[in-house]
């Protein structure tokens, strides 16, 4: 799965690079949302390549590569995530009419950030977490995991909402369809091949401990929320 992690981080890059090479003028606006996507995608497919590298598989894969209807699935899937998630942005970089950056962007921006901040977070704080042989065959249950059962998709989620919001002044007529790009990541992460495949995995490691029955009753599966004394 080394060549899966790496491809679809890949793929965003070249789309948004070329994008911003080919449009004959790019606006501010242009380059902000080619500079969040990049940022997003290089951090990711360096996460998800050095994770992969060092277990060796992706072990949400494991099955998956047995079934070759599955394993065509999950690259179908890929395929509709990055056309889907990136619709947005890519509509606002290739669209006639360009505006000067706005409010739009100010707030779009700071959502992006807080999302992107809480994705980063979570996801150092997981592979600390594994990385202490202490923890082995445990389930982390601090930090923002204290908070939420999957804050790196709460961040996920987040900071594709708020690059839509950068995007959406410019687009207009059909290019407004292209706003359901967090509402397709939602759904994907919640209802499909993210939280859904996770928490099934957890039931069958973790479902007959006390513990691990405690901590899903009292933390959120996505939105995060103080923890309960």
């Amino acid at each position: 799965m080394l060549f899966r992690s790496l491809f679809g981080s890949l793929t965003y890059i070249t789309l948004v690079v070329i994008a911003l090479v080919f449009v004959p003028e790019s606006s501010p606006r242009d380059y902000l949302i080619g500079a969040l996507v990049l940022i997003w995608a290089t951090r990711l497919g360096q996460f998800l390549f050095r994770r992969v590298l060092s277990a060796g598989e992706d072990r949400r894969f494991r099955e998956m590569k047995t079934d070759f209807l599955q394993f065509f699935m999950t690259w179908t899937l890929q395929g509709l995530w990055v056309a889907i998630t990136l619709s947005a942005a890519l509509a606002a970089m290739t669209a006639s009419e360009k505006m000067p950056l706005d409010y739009w962007a100010l707030v779009g921006g700071l959502v992006w950030v807080v999302g992107f901040g809480i994705e980063v977070v979570a996801d150092a704080q997981k592979t600390q977490f594994r990385q202490d042989p202490a923890n082995r065959d445990q389930f982390i249950q601090s930090g923002l995991w204290a908070w939420s059962r999957h804050p790196n998709y709460f961040g996920e989620i987040t900071l594709w909402l708020g690059l839509s919001l950068v995007a959406v002044p410019v687009l207009a007529g059909w290019q407004l369809v292209t706003m359901i790009s967090p509402v397709f990541v939602y759904l994907l992460l919640t209802k499909v091949s993210g939280i859904p495949m996770l928490e099934d995995m957890a039931r069958k490691k973790w479902g007959s401990d006390p513990e691990f029955i405690a901590y899903t009753k009292s933390t959120p599966a996505l939105i995060l929320r103080k923890p309960r004394i």
